[in-house]
């Protein structure tokens, strides 16, 4: 299902469309662009001249600037197709950090530059043509709304490592517990926080989530509980309102070892409730079925992981199965992800993975049972690094080589076959809802073909300074039979990007 061109049904939402239609007008913001470039201009020259946060009186004053130009080429002939356009995250945070509470306020600024005009014909190419519809149609966006405003207690009820935070915050699953060692920890980060819920930080608008969260850390157990309801945003740049849909979450971890052997592991449920009225689910079923089902989505996803490093070696394990009810229909649906890695002890540090992610799909459009595996709400970007495809009827068997020549610089290359798990069902893209009557995924029939893409990409991240980093990322897509239901046979499809970040 398409964005919504002007998302208005809540009176936060009202309120912040106005807000963020009157710093448009600003002077001086009228081009995203150019104040982009100047502001990070001023933070680079400027950030050597300030060594630490600004502090008085145990207020801490902090915030980053990300920006990022992003070049895409989508699959097929239509010159809207190819774009380049520029997006940036402000964020400026003030907090107090105490012996029994903790508190944050945290401002976001989203703007975005040249957008291109879309949709195409076949849905929107790419992340540019979604937040050009997703933001009234506009080429140029900007937006300012609390991005974190929360309040933690600690120490509760005498617990050590006990506390509770309410309000408005960032959660991010699977990263509740660091490991103390540290492959697990970047295998943690990059292959297992973030697949199911978290605050989509690729985007430039990204999520929260408003609620509360009760943690237990020991050196060794950690014990997580969340319940909240997700935030408008991730592709518009008004990010006030919450949406009609709550998540329930709760996680036992416990990590243990040291720097030549260690395991970790997590059990996990996820409670996932869409309560938005009218909103038209995307399945495989025929149009009309879908626009007759006026029932919620209500979905329980319960799973773990298991992590070991044995001297060189790392093994990783990622399983979900789902059950519920899918509007009108039941829900039955599972995923799992088995990779390993190895670091030989040779130049330039390499470590060498592979492995396959899986989800199921559904195989009969006719039927009771809603087959698809969904993945609620998490960062699709960490795990679809080029994001035509997500963790939804899909088989990604990849192989990947990381090479750190030294602490600043860091590259990954990988080669990846994309296939669809079922043919009757749709090949979907997406990362969850973000506004009121939009549904957060897409989905493209695939005509019974499995084959989605062939896949190389290449990325490579520096540390300038302890505060200033850059990034540099490209993909390029070979379509397959699936992709050439849609797009013409053969087509192929890119993404480029550089990125900026400068923290303060």
């Amino acid at each position: 299902m398409k964005p919504d061109s002007s998302p208005k049904t809540t009176r936060a939402s009202c309120k912040s469309s106005a807000i963020s239609r009157a710093v448009i007008a600003l002077p001086g913001l009228a081009n995203p662009l150019i104040f982009t470039v100047l502001l990070c201009l001023v933070l680079v020259t400027s950030v050597h001249a300030q060594p630490a946060p600004l502090t008085a009186g145990g207020v801490s004053v902090t915030g980053s600037v990300r920006s990022r130009a992003e070049s895409w080429n989508w699959f097929g002939t239509d010159p809207r197709g190819s774009y380049t356009f520029l997006g940036t995250l402000i964020r400026l945070g003030i907090g107090e950090v105490r012996k029994s509470f903790d508190w944050n306020l945290e401002l976001a600024v989203p703007l975005l530059a040249a957008l291109p005009e879309q949709p195409m014909a076949a849905g929107p190419a790419g992340h540019g043509a979604t937040y050009f519809v997703a933001n009234g149609r506009h080429q140029n966006a900007v937006g300012l709304f609390a991005k974190q405003a929360y309040l933690r207690f600690k120490s509760i009820a005498g617990l050590g490592g006990a506390s509770l935070r309410f309000g408005r915050m960032e959660f991010v699953e699977g990263n509740e517990a660091v490991p103390t060692n540290g492959t697990l920890a970047a295998v943690k980060r990059d292959r297992i926080a973030a697949r199911l819920l978290a605050n989509f930080g690729y985007t430039h608008v990204q999520r929260s989530i408003d609620g509360a969260q009760f943690v237990i850390d020991r050196p060794t157990v950690n014990v997580t509980a969340l319940a909240g309801r997700l935030t408008q945003g991730v592709f518009q740049v008004d990010g006030w309102g919450e949406l009609d849909v709550s998540v329930v979450y709760g996680a036992l971890s416990r990590r243990r070892g040291d720097a030549a052997r260690a395991t970790d592991w997590r059990l996990f449920g996820l409670g996932y409730l869409d309560g938005r009225d009218g909103v038209l689910k995307t399945d495989n079923r025929p149009l009309n079925a879908r626009q007759s089902d006026r029932k919620h989505v209500n979905l329980g996803t319960f799973g773990g992981h298991y992590l070991a490093a044995i001297g060189t070696v790392d093994l990783m394990f990622w399983g979900a199965a789902q059950t519920g009810s899918w509007g009108a229909l039941s829900h039955r649906a599972g995923a799992f992800a088995i990779e390993a890695g190895w670091q030989p002890r040779l130049p330039l540090a390499p470590w060498i993975r592979g492995g396959v992610d899986r989800s199921t799909g559904d195989s009969d459009p006719t039927d009771s049972t809603h087959g698809t595996f969904f993945q609620v709400a998490p960062t699709a970007r960490v795990y679809a690094r080029f994001p035509f495809f997500n963790l939804m009827n899909s088989t990604d068997l990849f192989g990947e080589v990381v090479l750190r020549p030294s602490r600043r610089l860091s590259t990954r290359t990988s080669l990846r076959s994309i296939q669809i798990t079922d043919g009757h069902d749709l090949w979907y893209q997406g990362g969850g809802a973000y506004q009121p009557s939009t549904f957060g995924f897409t989905g493209l029939p695939v005509g019974g073909a499995q084959s989605l893409a062939t896949l190389f990409d290449t990325s490579a991240d520096i540390a300038v300074t302890r505060r200033v980093s850059l990034g540099f990322y490209y993909a390029y897509a070979k379509g397959g039979s699936a992709a050439a239901v849609s797009y013409p046979r053969d087509s192929t499809a890119s993404l480029g990007f550089a990125e900026l970040l400068v923290r303060f």
